[in-house]
């Protein structure tokens, strides 16, 4: 159904009044911040709660300079209303950096809404309602957009917050965990105690699980606790005869010194594991003999044993009831003559059949070595070679050989005369040829290419140098009158300016508007055009650089050209090649860098009237290409 023109005219009314209503908040809201910034009193024109948006963001702002002054975060600002949570953290996070405590972590606030100027107020009379947080103008229509951390509603002008720890949008790390809140979101740090820590007052300590009884330790196991953990320890009884020492263990009692007088006269104590028993003396034995503890029995001296037999060096003791017997050691030989044990020389008697490389004769026996770059084997007989390279003999590169090794060196090093050192190689001294267009840079193990710090850039192929036009990727410092002309290495910033009773008809032409006389207009040129050129200075001497002549050119024509301007030293010349074609020539080798302004001056005879027309050039000469 069509609308009314008077009901268009009451909603737009409606629209405009709350655009402006909410643009006069947001005004008396940023003064309030300002005062409160400056120390002013909270002062407002209306007694109602809410009503005054200047007290109300001025005492929400002061709230929240205060917190910030004694150092106790912005965190109060989830539970403060909008815009009064906004105005405190605001104000609260002005110049906050080094307060915040180093585990928590805040998404960027958003600044002060941005109110829209007086004029874009009046267009919001086209908008369909009032924004909940930001308006701006676009084509002539309101648009509204929320904070960061809100998002916009499907009705196009509410925001909502958007909760980041739920749509994995926050930047928390893995220790620890997102906490939303209004606008944004906080990292708390999260300590996490391994099995059997507690956490206590931020620290893990250890669980005594034998104390809490959280242990599970069977009947006849005591617990002991551990750090981290507990044992089971096997509780022991003792049988009759034993009895338990300080560590738990079950050791026999010695009856025989710890009873007074376990047996009668007569008779000896003899301790047993567990008990003791009572023998009879025996009181005489043979050579050789000894009675037993107990008297009860004679046996054997174990001269061996004891010390007290005659073998010599190399002799080995056997014991023998009541005697012994002393036998050669292996490895010795009994030598009748001298009555005595000689080494037997092993790699004499079995030369070549004992070991793989050399034999080496031991007393009573023999060992195998290896020479150098082997090492014994686990046989101890034969030799296997050493890897000398898994020592890293070498500087750089090293290779194993049969009994010893080589080193060598990667590409761009080489051996020096002590064979295992690895010296660089300076490739750009050494070089025979020209390895790189402008300056060739030693690197260790290679070489690299420079370009002049300003004007080229590194070709692909690593040696050559390219020019940069810093006309085209738009590097140069050109103003905005001026014409930037790339040159090679560098580029010109050109001001084209037309004398006085000359119009500009192009960017680099200029056309007489008119002349006081006829000899003037002879002598004065036409047009003035500008030229750039650019050469390098291995130009190949003489060269024609530029041509000139009237277009369209008619029969009869005639032309004379000169430099009038610019040539001071004489590096250009000038030649007419027909009637109505002239060029311009450099004749001179210029050895250096160097810019170039001319004036080339063309005067037409054409139907007996001559006409001036002049060429301004400039000549820029550069250094070689790169």
């Amino acid at each position: 159904m069509p609308v009314k023109t008077e009901d268009l005219n009451s909603v737009c009314g409606v629209v405009q009044k709350q655009c402006c209503s909410g643009a006069l908040r947001g005004i008396r809201c940023q003064a309030g911040m300002n005062a409160a910034r400056a120390g002013h009193a909270c002062e407002g024109n209306s007694p109602l709660c809410g009503e005054d948006s200047q007290m109300d963001c001025c005492n929400c702002c002061a709230l929240g300079l205060r917190l910030r002054r004694e150092g106790k975060g912005c965190e109060v600002h989830q539970h403060l209303s909008y815009p009064c949570g906004h105005v405190f953290l605001t104000c609260c996070e002005e110049g906050e950096e080094g307060l915040a405590p180093p585990t928590i972590k805040k998404k960027q606030r958003p600044q002060p809404t941005v109110l829209p100027k007086r004029g874009e107020i009046l267009k919001c009379e086209r908008c369909n309602g009032p924004c909940s947080q930001q308006c701006s103008v676009v084509r002539g229509l309101a648009q509204c957009s929320c904070f960061p951390g809100f998002s916009l509603m499907a009705d196009g002008h509410t925001c909502e917050d958007v909760n980041e720890c739920v749509t994995n949008t926050h930047t928390c790390q893995a220790n620890e965990r997102c906490v939303n809140t209004v606008g944004g979101f906080v990292c708390e740090r999260q300590i996490l105690c391994s099995s059997g820590y507690q956490l206590s007052n931020g620290v893990c300590e250890d669980i005594d699980e034998c104390v809490m009884r959280t242990h599970n330790c069977g009947m006849g196991f005591q617990c002991q606790n551990t750090d981290g953990s507990f044992t089971c320890n096997l509780k022991q009884r003792c049988l009759t005869g034993f009895t338990q020492d300080s560590h738990g263990n079950c050791i026999d009692i010695d009856e025989c010194s710890s009873v007074s007088e376990p047996c009668s006269t007569g008779f000896n104590c003899i301790n047993t594991v567990g008990s003791y028993t009572c023998q009879r003396k025996i009181i005489m034995c043979s050579r050789g003999y000894h009675s037993s503890p107990d008297g009860a029995r004679c046996i054997d001296v174990d001269e061996c044993q004891m010390g007290t037999h005659r073998c010599g060096e190399g002799q080995i003791c056997h014991n023998l009831p009541g005697s012994y017997r002393c036998d050669c050691q292996t490895g010795y030989q009994y030598d009748a003559i001298r009555q005595l044990c000689v080494d037997v020389n092993e790699c004499w008697r079995y030369p070549g059949r004992l070991c793989a490389q050399t034999c080496d004769n031991t007393p009573g026996s023999y060992q195998c070595s290896c020479t150098t770059g082997f090492s014994l084997a686990f046989d101890g007989k034969n030799c296997e070679d050493v890897n000398e390279c898994d020592n890293n003999p070498c500087g750089q590169e090293c290779a194993n050989i049969y009994g010893s090794y080589q080193c060598y060196c990667r590409m761009g090093y080489y051996l020096k005369e002590d064979g295992h050192t690895c010296e660089d190689i300076d490739e750009c001294s050494q070089s025979i040829g020209n390895l790189c267009a402008f300056q060739c840079v030693n690197v260790p193990g290679s070489y690299k290419c420079a370009c002049p710090p300003h004007g080229y850039s590194m070709s692909p192929n690593g040696r050559t140098c390219q020019d940069i036009d810093e006309c085209a990727i738009g590097s140069h410092n050109c103003s905005a009158s001026q014409t930037c002309f790339n040159i090679q290495g560098g580029f010109r910033c050109l001001s084209f300016a037309c004398p006085d009773n000359y119009r500009r008809v192009s960017d680099t032409r200029c056309e007489r508007v008119s002349c006081p006389n006829f000899q003037q207009c002879q002598t004065m040129p036409l047009r003035i055009t500008y030229y750039q050129l650019s050469f390098q200075t291995n130009i190949v001497i003489p060269a024609q650089i530029f041509r000139i002549g009237p277009s369209p050119a008619y029969s009869g024509d005639n032309i004379i050209i000169s430099i009038p301007r610019g040539n001071e030293e004489g590096y250009f010349s000038t030649r007419k090649l027909n009637s109505f074609t002239g060029a311009v020539y450099l004749h001179r080798q210029v050895r250096e860098p160097r810019d170039f302004l001319i004036d080339v001056e063309m005067k037409l005879l054409r139907q007996g009237t001559f006409t001036t027309f002049l060429a301004r050039i400039y000549v820029f000469i550069t250094a070689n290409s790169m």
